[in-house]
């Protein structure tokens, strides 16, 4: 089963590094790239022509809501769908505010996300790991200020009307100590879309690919594998 790998705002396919290690029964793996597109239909429909039959689209934050779009519009390929510290929600006002407010302080050159944000986005109550900070920094940088001011500028419009339509067999993962995406966002995406299931992945914050990569593969790959098997017997039947 091919997976394909839907980065989050300002974060490129060193988000999957760590992940990717642990999933060697699954492959090929193919990156998506959401530096282009100033939308999220824009943004799947230039991934639906690098999606194969059998894949598992994993949408990671931002990358959720492209992930959803995504299986709605080519749902024969998509065989299942993994979303990751997100949700279906639309930005509130003090979101849209403070990517404004981020736009116009942005920096020339570009230097990466501020370690405020960075911070924020990971587990609290214990001291950030340097690099891992760096990292993340690192990945912003790469894209550059052009594309921060695009997904900043991105409208994410609600789609939980629209749940009900994606058919595949889902996995919810979020993470216990997310201050950017809250437990009841993904109990929101279980409850509504059919066929899904919730995991909840302990000790983490937002950057679970990143935060706790082992796990994220043992619970992704665990489903994964039940899901083939499951659609194995139904073929049978």
């Amino acid at each position: 089963m091919a997976l394909v790998l839907i980065p989050g705002f300002m974060a490129d396919k060193d988000l999957w590094v760590d992940f990717e290690r642990h999933m060697g029964d699954f492959g090929p793996i193919i990156h998506a790239d959401l530096g282009q597109g100033d939308s999220i239909p824009a943004m799947a429909r230039r991934i639906v022509a690098d999606v194969p039959s059998d894949s598992a689209i994993v949408g990671f934050s931002m990358g959720g809501y492209v992930a959803r779009e995504v299986a709605r519009l080519v749902p024969r390929r998509v065989s299942a769908l993994i979303l990751i510290a997100t949700s279906a929600r639309a930005d509130t006002v003090e979101q849209s505010q403070r990517k404004a407010a981020a736009i116009r302080l942005i920096n020339q050159p570009f230097k990466g996300l501020s370690r405020r944000a960075i911070e924020e986005s990971l587990n609290p109550g214990t001291a950030p790991d340097a690099d891992l900070v760096t990292r993340i920094r690192e990945m912003g940088v790469r894209l550059g200020g052009d594309v921060f001011r695009r997904q900043s500028n991105l409208v994410r419009e609600s789609d939980i009307g629209r749940l009900s339509e994606i058919k595949c067999p889902t996995l919810v993962i979020a993470g216990e100590n997310d201050r950017i995406r809250s437990l009841d966002e993904a109990r929101e995406l279980n409850d509504r879309i059919p066929n899904s299931t919730l995991r909840i992945v302990p000790q983490s914050g937002h950057m679970i690919p990143m935060e706790q990569p082992s796990e994220l593969a043992e619970i992704v790959g665990s489903w994964l594998h039940k899901t083939i098997a499951n659609k194995a017997r139904g073929d049978m039947a």
